[in-house]
Formats: structure tokens, C-alpha cells, sequence
């Protein structure tokens, strides 16, 4: 067991808590929404957490159905066809979350050449034809602001492209033809709208600053629009393949948050200095069948990156929200690895109960360190997110248990009284799914009763008490299992027992402890009446 921490919580805001974490979300290819099992998914995220907007790949992929030649009497021609884009839109505007647009991929009647990418071949080729690309956006965007209208489509970011620095996502991850692509389509979105916001160029962790730092000198040499600036954060080494999935060591989640802050490094004394940064991708592995994403280390992980994150960046998306994702075939089992907060059957995992947790959190941030977060509402509840820590190498399962102890300012000033507190939980036992799954074999389709066990097993240990408020502060002892991550509320009590009420009569209770000691009308709820 770890040494307890003890912090005293300022009862005086240090500012506000920044929600960059819940700003965006990854999603797979966009024609996914097209199914019942990603719209009841998303659903249930936008219940329990709420995200603004939601961003995949494949707008213009040939599943999409946007981009369609035909010969007319010898004359080729593109008629441009909508159906599967507004089903899409309509469907998340429904669920209360907007498009964060990316660009791409390259339908295969204007591609240049044959490379793709996933297991639904995306093309990642230039286009043949740059006038036909650029006309293709344009009326993209032209429907868009026409069906949603134009105020709506300026709140959504437009994104070219997606990791160009990388050859499987972009031929030969030709920087200047991608400049190239960037500059037609910049000034092709603004043609539509000189408002709508467009940047990129969404670069991967191992793209390093020289891509940034020639994007910048790029666009800024060729007056090019940029009203965003992109890229992604994974910590993840490389695959150690196993059939239909991979095992991969990760480094401490410091590297994420170091991936955050590289893009205003680099971009320092720059045109795009100060542009806002969109991280639009970030996991711990990039593989979308690790195992590690169903795990409790994974939110124990995670924690302090979504706690941090907000001072680097503008905004930094999970990808993925569902498992119900193929990019690297369909997938074979329930828990098989998948990016997802959540597994296909909308079972919920740790790292789901982690962002669920965090979206109860209040806006004013009282205090944060390396295991805690501590912030409090409007109306007074301050709620504390805490976290054991974690052996990033997995050379050892890491502490068994974790213990800190806080106190927190509740109530007025000098106040006496009780609090309620309420805490909910998940480890390796409580809130996971997957440890049940294990237990059951595995099973790769579970029948409607397994089902049933495991959306059971996926809800969070609650427990609740009652803690005495002494000269407006609440001691809170906790005590975290190994990988736990846990949410605690705390808020005064306002005693409204009847004058008459006598929790010593009831039946079933020891007359020499007067029942629970919770109860009772001592004027500190929390002890044991005399």
C-alpha cells in the first residue's frame, strides 16, 4: 500500500476547470451512424456524458455515397448525392452532439491511384482531378449550410485530412502534395463562407515538430487560412501481434500530455501562434485490438491526462466513443480490444466511468494533484475525483492499495453540521465488465442472460455516508484499490428528522448504540447520538 497523502483543499477557487476532455469524441467511419447499435451507443453517452461535437473518417469515402460520376450521351459528369450525409448529421444533432468535419477520404472515381487503408479501403490518394476535389467540397459545405443553416455550420470545425505524415494514410506522406491539398481546400471552404473554420493537419505522434513547423511557414508564406491547428497523442510501442489482436508496452501517460503541449512549442513566434489546438485524436494505443482499452488500468491510466489536459490544449478527443469500429475487421468478440468508452451492447468500461465521472464534476476548480481532483458546483457540492496510480510498463501490477486523505471546505465558513457523501467506484472487481467476462469464458457472442450479467457487472460500486463538518471542513479519508478510480460528492446536510422521531425504536436495532449512528437528532449528524 501506497503512503496516504494528506492535502488540505483550498476553500477559495484557483479559476475555473477546464472541459477541453469533453469538447469532442472519435467515432469510426462515418457510415456507422447509419446503425442502430451506434446510435443507441451514442445515446447513451450524450445521457451520462455529453459531448459537443463527434468526429470520424470517411466523409467522402465511397460508403458515404457522396461523390458519383456517370456518362451522360459520351460526357462524363459528378452529380453529388447527400442521402447517407444528412442521415448521419440528423442523427447526431438529434443525440445534442455536432460534426467536428474531416475531409477525406478520396472517393475512388477521383482518385489518383489504388492505395487504401482499413479494412474498408479508404483511399489515401491525392486527387486526379484538384478542380473536381475542391468542387466536391464545396458542395458538401453549400448543403450543409443550406439543410442546417449557415450560423449552425460555422460552429463546426473542418478538418483536411487525416495524419498525411504518414504513407498509409497518405501516399508516400508527401508533405507538399499535401500542402497542396490543404491550400485548394482552405480557400475552397472559405468561398462557401469566409467563417466557416477550417485547419489541420491533423499529424501523428511521430510526425515531430518538422511537419507542424513547415505547415506553419507553408500557410504562412502562401497566405493560406488556418483557423485551427490539429494533431494526435498516442503512447503506445509497437504491435506484438497475437491473432486478431496486440499486446504493446505503453510509456507514463506524461507523454500525452507532452504530445499536447508540442504543437505551441513549435509554433511559437509563428503565424499560428496563438490558433486554437485541437488534439483530434488521442488514446493510449493506436490499435483499435488492444486489450489494454477494456481495462481498469486503463481509466487509472487516463486519469490524469483528462485532469491535465485542459491547460494545454483547446480540446483533445478519445477515440473512440463505441467499439462498434472497423478498421481493422469487423470484430470477433464482445471485448476484443476495441478503441470504445464503450463495447458494441453498450456494455460500459472503466475509462467510460472515468469521463462519466468527470462530467459530474463542478466548473471551479478548488485544487488538483498527481491522484486527485478537486472541484466544486454553484450550489455549493464539491466533488473530488481520485485515482490510484499505475505501473505504466506492466512490469508490475502496481500498489494494492492507495490511500490520501482530504480536506474539503463544505458549507459556510466555521460551519458545524453534517455532509453527505456519496461515492461511486470502479477496479478491477467493481464497474468492469470485462473481469466478468473473463470469468465466463469469454464467450464470444454472449447470449441475452450473459448480456444481462454484464451490463450488470459494468455498473460502479455506490456507497454512501454521512461525515461530520467541523469549522466548515470534512475530513475525507480514501482508500483506493489497486486501479481504482473513484468519484466522491459531498454536501451539508439540511436536517429536516421531525422533532418526534426515534430511530432507537425501530425494530431490529441495539438500544445500547441507539441504532444507526448515522441517524438520530444529534445536531451533528454522523455520531452516535448520546
Amino acid at each position: 500500500m501506497t503512503g496516504t497523502s494528506r492535502v488540505h483543499v483550498a476553500a477559495e477557487a484557483a479559476g475555473a476547470f477546464p472541459d477541453a476532455w469533453r469538447h469532442c469524441v472519435g467515432t469510426g467511419r462515418l457510415d456507422l451512424a447509419l446503425r442502430r447499435d451506434h446510435q443507441d451507443s451514442l445515446a447513451l453517452l450524450q445521457r451520462e456524458i455529453g459531448f459537443r461535437y463527434i468526429r470520424g473518417h470517411g466523409l467522402f469515402s465511397d460508403g458515404m455515397a457522396v461523390h458519383r460520376p456517370y456518362t451522360d450521351r459520351g460526357s462524363r459528369s459528378v452529380h453529388h448525392s447527400f442521402t447517407h450525409v444528412d442521415q448521419v448529421v440528423d442523427a447526431w444533432l438529434a443525440a445534442g452532439v455536432r460534426p467536428f468535419l474531416e475531409l477525406g477520404f478520396m472517393p475512388e472515381g477521383l482518385a489518383s491511384g489504388e492505395q487504401t487503408v482499413f479494412w474498408w479501403r479508404g483511399n489515401v490518394t491525392p486527387p486526379r482531378d484538384p478542380a473536381e476535389w475542391t468542387a466536391l467540397v464545396q458542395a458538401t459545405l453549400a448543403h450543409l449550410v443550406d439543410r442546417y443553416g449557415l450560423d449552425e455550420v460555422r460552429t463546426w470545425p473542418i478538418e483536411v485530412w487525416n495524419e498525411p505524415d504518414l504513407p498509409d494514410f497518405w501516399q508516400h506522406a508527401d508533405q507538399d502534395a499535401y500542402h497542396r491539398l490543404y491550400e485548394a481546400t482552405a480557400h475552397a471552404v472559405k468561398e462557401v463562407d469566409a467563417e466557416l473554420r477550417v485547419g489541420g493537419p491533423a499529424v501523428s505522434p511521430g510526425a515531430g515538430s518538422d511537419w507542424l513547423a513547415r505547415f506553419a511557414e507553408f500557410t504562412e508564406a502562401r497566405d493560406v487560412p488556418v483557423d485551427f491547428v490539429s494533431r494526435h497523442a498516442y503512447s503506445s510501442g509497437p504491435a506484438q501481434h497475437v491473432p486478431f489482436g496486440v499486446h504493446q508496452t505503453l510509456a507514463p501517460a506524461a507523454t500525452l500530455l507532452d504530445q499536447f503541449a508540442e504543437p505551441r512549442r513549435t509554433l511559437k513566434g509563428t503565424r499560428l501562434a496563438d490558433a486554437p489546438v485541437h488534439i483530434t485524436e488521442f488514446n493510449s494505443s493506436y490499435r483499435p485490438d488492444n486489450p489494454v482499452h477494456d481495462t481498469a488500468f486503463h481509466a487509472a491510466y487516463l486519469a490524469p491526462v483528462l485532469a491535465g489536459g485542459g491547460d494545454l490544449v483547446d480540446s483533445f478527443s478519445y477515440w473512440t466513443f463505441s467499439d462498434v469500429f472497423e478498421e481493422a475487421g469487423v470484430p470477433t468478440a464482445l471485448f476484443h480490444g476495441g478503441f470504445g468508452l464503450l463495447t458494441h451492447r453498450q456494455i460500459r468500461k472503466p475509462t467510460f466511468h472515468l469521463y462519466a465521472f468527470l462530467a459530474r464534476m463542478g466548473p471551479d476548480l478548488l485544487t488538483r494533484g498527481d491522484d486527485h481532483l478537486v472541484t466544486r458546483h454553484p450550489d455549493g457540492r464539491v466533488t473530488v475525483l481520485a485515482w490510484a496510480p499505475v505501473d505504466p510498463t506492466g512490469a508490475t501490477p502496481g500498489p494494492r492499495e492507495h490511500a490520501l486523505r482530504l480536506s474539503v471546505p463544505v458549507g459556510r465558513a466555521g460551519g458545524r453540521g453534517a455532509a453527505f457523501v456519496r461515492r461511486l467506484s470502479v477496479d478491477e472487481e467493481n464497474g468492469n465488465a470485462y473481469t466478468v467476462w473473463r470469468r465466463m469464458g469469454s464467450p464470444r457472442s454472449p447470449r441475452p442472460q450473459q448480456l444481462d450479467v454484464l451490463h450488470e457487472a459494468a455498473e460502479p460500486a455506490r456507497t454512501h455516508r454521512s461525515l461530520p463538518i467541523e469549522d466548515g471542513r470534512v475530513d475525507l479519508p480514501l482508500t483506493l484499490a489497486r486501479h481504482e478510480v473513484t468519484f466522491a460528492e459531498l454536501s451539508p446536510v439540511d436536517d429536516e428528522t421531525p422533532p418526534w422521531w426515534d430511530e432507537r425504536r425501530l425494530l431490529g436495532r441495539d438500544p445500547r448504540r441507539g441504532g444507526d449512528p448515522q441517524f438520530g437528532r444529534d445536531p451533528q449528524l454522523g455520531r452516535e447520538p448520546e
